[in-house]
């Protein structure tokens, strides 16, 4: 079918694909038709996730929709993605509320108004990091960082959900560590209704989902659970139940966007940037994460710069529309992927549908039992926590296996931002940990035959170290592999990796242990294809090892220095040193040049004789000259 975009005014399509994006050329009446179905769904799974996730932020339950109408509209049609829904999310909405907590009443007035003037800095931050195409500062926030946060937040949501699910009374303080400990000290007060309709939406939600996985199960879970709890209060037991014992979402007004200017002083506006500046990294870390695994599904490219100028423009219009922190949500994003969205405007159908869902169902809504709502966030968390990642993250590094288990503790018992930045910073770490060992592999042939290979061989100073390893106490528990001889006076290492301040050490402790042997092979020769990168004290080093080699009366040598390392040399001088006659492009030239300047005695005892050069030299029943 033909796009509409052909029946717009030429002039219009450019200004319109500059400011949207290129898929304003595709939509088509197919298209608005198949985003009107995904928008719907949007709308459906929104309505109990918005409720749900603004209480687990401390604000009143129409917040949460209000994030889902205007942010989502915006993020959308300035962002990136194609398929990226926005609004408020569990991890948002977690951290709005760990941060705020202790500087306002949560539901307050006051709470409120920070909520909403801390979401238009973040917005300002997220725009400013686009629009200073700093995009690539997402990529310094591992998937170990942000899975070991997610994990954190997992148990948070679920510990902050415990008292609404057993329908006890709000804990008086609000860490992890308090909840819990008032749950565990009021357990035996926990109401029984409450837990049966927490149980009876769990149960529902989950068999709908193993069942009919297409189904919105959250919000049918949700609604079995109000029929249910309506009819035993309201129909059964009318006066039996004391209101308290089963506390119900109340009026939720209609999300008509409002403009409303934030009300916090200049010294509360400096306390919030310090914390505006930890949610924007928690929320960048989410948008670009979910952009990029629904980019794989559906083959799309993302420019992180523009999906951050789209998140911040969202957040910075929002906070002046009753909206808190959103960025992209992955429980609804995939499904709208899934339902056959092909452009944003699936996610403007999403917000308008929802304003008119509310406006039609708000005496309903307002029936909705918050254990409900708290059994819905402890399913989301259990799906959060992923213990198949957890497993497969330990078999495969373990290194990142530690720094999300790292990160994932810090959420739980430090503040959230510094537990995000703490996995940064151990995620950095461990990538320098990593690097800081680069591998100096031995080279040399696999045999003496026309067709041998240039191989690594075994004569590495942990090769005997290895050995004895093997052994038992009758000998070595299998035969020892073949060691490869090499030349006793040309030493053939294969560098792979940088050489930067972090491995100087270790590159030079090895260096040194092969010129302290007893009987040390006084020439060597580097293969530098593999070094990519040197710093100033990596050419520090290099200039100290050929020092020493010449001190000693052999050399040191070059096989395809990378270009990047070549020009640091010249900046440092050290290749005027070094000499270009000691940089070789090819193995055959390097080893032809080194053989003439090897010491013909020690080549006539020689039994190694490994290169085709040995050939030519006296053998060691030639008389000495």
């Amino acid at each position: 079918m033909e796009p509409l975009a052909a029946h717009a005014p030429r002039s219009s399509i450019p200004l319109l694909e500059r400011l949207f994006g290129d898929w304003v050329r595709e939509v088509s009446p197919a298209s608005v038709r198949a985003d009107a179905m995904a928008g719907l769904l949007g709308a459906v799974l929104v309505l109990p996730q918005g409720i749900a996730f603004a209480t687990l932020a401390g604000l009143p339950p129409a917040y949460g929709l209000y994030t889902a109408v205007i942010p989502c509209i915006i993020a959308a049609l300035f962002g990136s993605s194609r398929h990226v829904m926005s609004g408020p999310t569990n991890a948002n909405s977690l951290a709005l509320f760990a941060m705020l907590s202790p500087l306002a009443v949560a539901f307050s007035p006051q709470y409120i108004q920070l909520a909403l003037a801390v979401t238009v800095m973040v917005g300002v931050m997220q725009w400013l990091i686009g629009a200073l195409r700093l995009g690539v500062l997402a990529n310094f926030i591992s998937p170990a960082v942000l899975f070991g946060f997610t994990s954190g937040a997992a148990l948070l949501i679920a510990v902050h959900a415990l008292p609404d699910l057993l329908g006890l009374a709000a804990a008086p303080e609000h860490s992890a560590a308090a909840v819990l400990g008032h749950v565990l000290t009021n357990l035996t007060s926990a109401q029984p209704l409450a837990l049966g309709v927490a149980a009876v939406t769990l149960a529902v939600a989950l068999l709908l989902r193993r069942l009919r996985r297409n189904w919105p199960y959250m919000l049918i879970g949700l609604v079995v659970a109000t029929a249910l709890a309506w009819v035993w209060s309201g129909w059964l037991h009318p006066d039996a139940v004391p209101s308290a014992s089963l506390r119900t979402v109340g009026q939720i007004p209609v999300p008509w966007p409002r403009f409303e200017v934030p009300r916090i002083s200049w010294a509360q506006a400096a306390d919030l940037v310090g914390l505006a500046f930890a949610l924007t990294i928690v929320a960048l870390g989410q948008a670009i994460s979910i952009a990029k695994t629904v980019a794989l599904r559906s083959g799309q490219r993302i420019d992180a710069n523009r999906e951050f100028r789209g998140q911040g423009l969202s957040n910075i219009v929002g906070g002046f529309f009753s909206s808190y922190v959103s960025c992209g949500s992955m429980n609804r994003s995939m499904p709208n992927l899934e339902a056959g969205a092909r452009t944003p405007l699936a996610s403007v159908f999403s917000a308008l549908l929802l304003l008119a869902l509310v406006a039609l169902s708000a005496p309903l809504l307002a029936q909705i039992p918050m254990a409900a709502l708290a059994a819905l966030l402890v399913l989301v968390a259990f799906a959060l926590l992923d213990a198949a990642r957890w497993r497969q993250l330990f078999t495969l590094s373990r290194s990142d296996f530690g720094v999300a288990l790292a990160t994932m503790v810090a959420t739980v018992t430090l503040r959230l931002e510094i537990a995000i930045l703490l996995g940064m910073i151990l995620s950095l770490m461990s990538f320098l940990y990593r690097t800081s060992k680069p591998a100096m592999r031995t080279m040399g042939f696999d045999s003496r035959g026309l067709d041998r290979q240039f191989v690594v061989i075994d004569n590495s100073p942990d090769a005997g170290l290895e050995a004895k390893k093997s052994s038992g106490p009758d000998g070595p528990d299998e035969a020892p592999r073949q060691v490869l001889p090499e030349c006793p006076q040309l030493k053939l290492l294969r560098m792979e990796g940088e050489v930067y301040f972090g491995a100087t050490q270790h590159v030079a402790d090895i260096l040194h242990a092969l010129r302290s042997q007893p009987q040390p092979q006084k020439h060597l020769l580097v293969m530098g294809k593999s070094m990519n990168f040197i710093d100033l004290a990596g050419a520090e080093l290099w200039e100290a090892e050929l020092a020493a080699r010449r001190a000693m009366g052999g050399d040191l040598y070059f096989h395809r220095p990378r270009p990047e390392v070549i020009r640091m040399w010249r900046k440092t001088g050290f290749t005027s040193v070094l000499g270009p006659e000691h940089q070789f492009p090819d193995k055959f030239t390097a080893i032809s040049t080194i053989f003439t300047k090897l010491d013909p005695e020690i080549c006539r005892r020689c039994t190694a004789r490994i290169f085709w050069e040995c050939k030519t030299a006296p053998g060691p029943d030639t008389p000495a000259a």
